[in-house]
């Protein structure tokens, strides 16, 4: 059962690993990100049929980057849940996408909130999402070229550029 923040919010528990992705223990995640303790996240890249990646800005009430743009969409693995099962998980919760998603990379990631291990999926989407608007106040579909300007213009979250880049990589060395 999710315990209260400091924030007010539920507070989600997580698994802290080590530097090898191995389970310590089981803590909250705010005591996680308040500690800099390291913790799992799953993303995901959606990309439509043209290949174009969908971005999105998160909605203006958010505890965490309110109002920023994320070229990913994802959160915390919950206790005993894998990368890929959080992944869908959380596709489905903020854009209210149910479909497969495939693992693309794994790495170490010291940006953004927290340190944490972050596995990045993909999937591709043959519909529009909906995205529940709570959690999402914008969404729309850009270009690899695009997405690289907005990315110089507008507030994406701390380590989308990093996501992007790893994703970017293991898809040109063909290892997605």
């Amino acid at each position: 059962m999710p315990r209260q923040s400091f924030a007010g919010l539920a507070d989600e528990t997580v698994e802290r690993v080590d530097e090898q992705d191995r389970v310590l223990a089981v803590v909250g995640r705010d005591e996680a990100v308040r500690r800099g303790w390291l913790h799992r996240i799953a993303a995901t890249v959606c990309r439509d049929r043209d290949g174009r990646i969908l971005v999105h800005r998160r909605s203006g009430h958010l505890a965490r980057f309110p109002g920023h743009y994320e070229v990913a969409s994802g959160g915390a693995v919950a206790v005993g849940e894998s990368y890929e099962a959080a992944a869908s998980r959380e596709l489905a919760e903020e854009l209210g996408v149910r479909t497969p998603v495939r693992f693309v990379v794994k790495f170490l990631n010291r940006r953004g909130l927290s340190p944490h291990w972050l596995a990045v999926h993909e999937a591709v989407l043959s519909d529009d999402p909906v995205p529940d608007p709570d959690e999402v106040m914008w969404h729309g579909w850009l270009t690899e070229s695009e997405l690289l300007r907005s990315m110089e213009e507008n507030p994406f979250t701390p380590d989308s550029k990093e996501t992007l880049g790893h994703y970017f990589a293991a898809v040109e060395r063909g290892t997605a």
